[in-house]
């Protein structure tokens, strides 16, 4: 305590961008700061669990689609590849929406470019599991020059992002 009576070791809860900060440096409102506080821990609670779910749902689906590759339950070859692929193109896309979870959980704040890389890769996919003989898909030419439009305009946002993403640092 110091000579005025005030107690010196006031509660310290981490700011906005991790720092601490007194628990009244709220305009003396400590309910708000700790209400705060537990929201954001809340939130990284649920974010974890999301990227956990996601990471045993991608395991889950790797494992079955190489298992059910391997027994001839997909069928023929000819037509099991083409499924095998799509799964492991839809685990990819599992994975970057976990990075992206990784990314929001360090920063606090959403990025753009892992969206739209998952964006991209979800736009290729579906354009490999309709060009693939053999595959139950179908598109028209209008379908297949939208998706092809499509992976154009993720390209230009990937790269804009990239080059303002440089500047801002």
């Amino acid at each position: 305590m110091s000579a005025s009576g005030d107690d010196d070791s006031a509660t310290l809860l981490p700011g906005p961008s991790g720092e601490p900060q007194p628990e009244t440096s709220l305009h003396g409102v400590p309910g708000v700061a700790r209400s705060i506080w537990i929201l954001e821990h809340a939130q990284d609670f649920v974010t974890v669990a999301v990227g956990i779910i996601l990471i045993i749902l991608a395991g889950v689906l790797m494992v079955s689609g190489i298992v059910d590759f391997l027994d001839g339950s997909s069928g023929p070859v000819s037509l099991a590849v083409p499924l095998l692929v799509d799964r492991v193109l839809f685990v990819l896309i599992l994975v970057e929406i976990v990075h992206t979870v990784v990314l929001s959980l360090r920063s606090h704040r959403l990025v753009a470019q892992p969206f739209i890389v998952i964006g991209l890769v979800a736009v290729i996919r579906r354009i490999l599991f309709v060009l693939t003989p053999g595959s139950q898909a179908t598109a028209t030419t209008a379908n297949l020059a939208l998706l092809i439009a499509m992976v154009a305009v993720f390209v230009a946002g990937l790269i804009t992002v990239s080059r303002f993403g440089k500047h801002e640092e």
